[in-house]
């Protein structure tokens, strides 16, 4: 750490010997005493708040507050895109003893009130990622300048983590943007950008990212010789007269709270500690001393740093950053060059439509062609209604919104598709058409170029038989809607290339998707694992259970929505078209209910008819149980026992388990992880039981081996059956994860 005192640095003072983590670099000559603190950890891709960095601070705190040549600091960062990425996550994972995590919450508290109690002013300058604990760092300055780079993202995500902010940032932020507005970050975790931070009152400035640091200093000098016009003490925060109201009496502040409340138990049913946490050292801490309020929420953060849920949502966080550094293919590495940068597109329905604008929107370049006007008009209104919902949620401009969407260019015919790097086809799912569509497209194409089909069910091994080049033909699966479900299954059939693989991974991955690499085999990895749950709760409501309990039975258990709700989204035609493909692949376990082929033969196929197990309106909301549902199914329903009621969730959810370990010892993943990932992301499996073998494994193998084994007698047929995988683990007393 060194002082130099002149902007050619050929003066230097230390401050401190150690010098691992920190630089203070004096970019001023004159008089006015402004310095600068400059955030560069060395042999890390990013500044984050572990230990090390954290006493380091703490020293050359103490050192600062003594200098009496400091007149006005201002704190930088030289990580390309980050300004502080937050704490150190393996700490938090770690903590045993709520008691520790309140000491680690507590020390954080007492090194950034330093920051905060300066006898000088402090001037934090935020381009690039800001999150967690660097929030609060920000939030301790006096002043918070920000970019407007893109990369420029300011959160407070702890609740995402299944824990809170435990250094201030539930105290400090209401004070910079207000109540009702800081409430809604603490409690999503969502972010703002520079242009939002400034307009939120986050922030005192909004500078241009180009030479950013420069502009930094530029904009301190003019404060310290006072031409800029000082906020008082009490900063003025953005309000309506609503918000005052709400704000600015206790009345209004119950009703915010309660209603806060209130939305949070309707979104997690009380499944998530943090949240519900939050709220309330929030509400108690409102008003009160500083002092006394961080005691409350740093001793809250330790309650929940070692609740079951914050270490299922940090596993899956590792999970999840671990995909970043994967390129689908063990050991390949691919070259910038090898990289999409254009695609064609073949299909422009509303999932192609979907595929279309998620391309569009990440800047890639997309030629979209169907067999007519009205078909492309059915793809290009599906864009522009995702691209209206950006906009009206001011997650963009209009203007990018408009630059993004003329990045799809419709047509008719297979011009341009000889420039194009790979090909998405997201046509009927037909084998036969897929295949002629494959052949066609393929007399256009660059023979360097990689076909990916977005199947859901069929094999892409057998639509590799009609290619030229079957290496190049892998399968790119989707998730409905595409904009919002954030699972890719990359599909890799027999003959694919380690190349093909790797490119469409690393495509998933820039549009910000999960992907996962899945062997060829019947209903890939999701739709194998979710059919049995689909079938059994069909079979449940055959045997007389009531639909609606049924689905709020499965909503307590975590899962986003009920399993008829789930089947009247997919179509009860799909669903009951990929039954058969299972039942023919897998026998006897997969027999397929006949209950949803009934109300298929009564064309009620789910929500896009408005009719199925609910009724739904124009706008597809879901309404009422359809009154025709018990008479067209033949079943009369009864209200259950309490040991019945108590045995449907094992009966849809330990198939599932039963299932993934067939498809472990098939290959069709590497891990234990990736069904997990698989089943979180692309099916909504509840985050808090860590994934659905992580939740087998805290359940016990031997016990769900037992509980099969049970339905097993009770005349349920072999669909319940365990599996030799299951049974070898069970025996040997393994889990899923060692």
């Amino acid at each position: 750490m060194q002082v130099t005192t002149s902007m050619q640095h050929n003066e230097t003072q230390s401050f401190t010997k150690n010098t691992k983590a920190l630089k203070l670099v004096d970019l001023s000559q004159k008089a006015d005493g402004l310095y600068s603190l400059h955030l560069d950890q060395p042999s890390e891709k990013v500044n984050k708040l572990n230990p090390a960095f954290m006493e380091e601070l703490s020293h050359l705190l103490d050192e600062l507050k003594l200098n009496k040549n400091i007149k006005t600091l201002v704190v930088l960062s030289e990580k390309e895109g980050i300004f502080i990425a937050g704490a150190d996550i393996a700490v938090i994972q770690n903590l045993k003893d709520p008691r520790e995590g309140e000491k680690m919450a507590k020390e954080g508290q007492a090194i950034l009130q330093k920051l905060e109690q300066m006898p000088f002013p402090v001037i934090v300058a935020v381009n690039g990622a800001c999150m967690g604990g660097g929030t609060e760092f920000a939030l301790c300055c006096k002043y918070i300048l920000v970019s407007d780079n893109p990369a420029t993202r300011i959160a407070l995500p702890e609740v995402n983590l299944g824990v809170m902010p435990g250094f201030g940032g539930t105290i400090r932020l209401p004070q910079r943007i207000g109540l009702q507005q800081a409430l809604d970050y603490v409690l999503t975790g969502k972010t703002m950008n520079g242009e939002k931070a400034f307009k939120l009152g986050f922030a005192d400035a909004l500078l241009p990212y180009q030479d950013f640091n420069l502009r930094a200093m530029d904009w301190a000098a003019s404060f310290v010789k006072g031409k800029w016009n000082k906020r008082p003490q009490a900063r003025p925060l953005p309000a309506t007269l609503m918000s005052c109201a709400l704000e600015k009496n206790l009345l209004g502040r119950m009703v915010l709270f309660s209603q806060a409340k209130k939305q949070v138990l309707l979104k997690t049913r009380g499944r998530y500690p943090a949240p519900l946490k939050i709220i309330d050292v929030m509400q108690s801490n409102y008003g009160q001393p500083l002092e006394k309020a961080l005691k409350k929420e740093c001793k809250a953060f330790g309650e929940l740093a070692i609740t079951n849920v914050s270490k299922s949502l940090i596993q899956l966080f590792y999970a999840t950053e671990s995909i970043k550094k994967q390129t689908g293919v063990p050991g390949l590495k691919l070259d910038s060059k090898d990289k999409v940068q254009s695609v064609g597109l073949l299909g422009a329905g509303v999932m192609g439509g979907g595929i279309a604008q998620l391309l569009a929107h990440k800047d890639i370049p997309v030629r979209m062609k169907d067999i007519d006007e009205k078909a492309l008009g059915l793809g290009l209104s599906s864009a522009t209604k995702i691209f209206s919902d950006l906009v009206s949620k001011k997650k963009i401009s209009s203007r990018e919104a408009a630059l993004k969407f003329a990045l799809i260019s419709p047509t008719t015919e297979y011009s341009g598709l000889s420039r194009v790097d790979l090909v998405i086809e997201a046509v009927i799912e037909s084998m036969d058409i897929k295949k002629k569509v494959l052949k066609e497209a393929e007399r256009n194409l660059n023979k360097e170029a990689f076909f990916a089909t977005n199947t859901s069910s069929l094999s892409v091994t057998e639509l590799a038989t009609a290619s030229q080049n079957p290496q190049n033909v892998v399968g790119l699966h989707f998730f409905n809607p595409v904009h919002k479900m954030p699972l890719v299954e990359v599909i890799r059939g027999q003959n694919t290339s380690d190349k093909a693989v790797a490119v469409v991974f690393d495509l998933a991955k820039r549009l910000s998707k999960i992907p996962i690499v899945v062997k060829d085999g019947p209903g890939f990895l999701v739709n194998r694992l979710l059919m049995p749950y689909l079938n059994e709760a069909s079979y449940l409501i055959a045997e007389g259970a009531p639909v609606e309990l049924l689905d709020e039975v499965v909503l307590n258990f975590g899962m986003p929505m009920g399993p008829a709700t789930l089947l009247d989204e997919v179509g009860l035609d799909v669903a009951a078209k990929v039954s058969k493909i299972l039942y023919h692949a897998f026998g006897s376990r997969a027999t397929p209910c006949v209950t949803n082929e009934r109300l298929v033969n009564a064309k009620l196929l789910g929500k896009k008819t408005g009719k199925g197990f609910y009724l739904y309106d124009a706008r597809g909301k879901r309404t009422t149980l359809n009154p025709d549902l018990y008479s067209i199914l033949g079943v009369k329903p009864h209200t259950p026992s309490t040991k019945e009621k108590d045995s449907w969730i094992p009966r849809v959810i330990y198939p599932m388990i039963n299932e993934a370990a067939l498809c472990l010892n098939d290959g069709i993943v590497a891990s234990a992880q990736d069904v997990d990932l698989g089943m979180i992301m692309g099916t909504g499996f509840p985050p808090f039981h860590g994934g659905l073998l992580r939740y087998a494994d805290s359940i016990g193998l031997d016990n769900i081996v037992s509980k099969l084994e049970e339905f097993s007698k009770l005349d349920m047929g072999p669909r319940f059956a365990p599996s030799e995988p299951l049974l070898k683990k069970a025996r040997n007393g393994e889990k899923f994860y060692s």
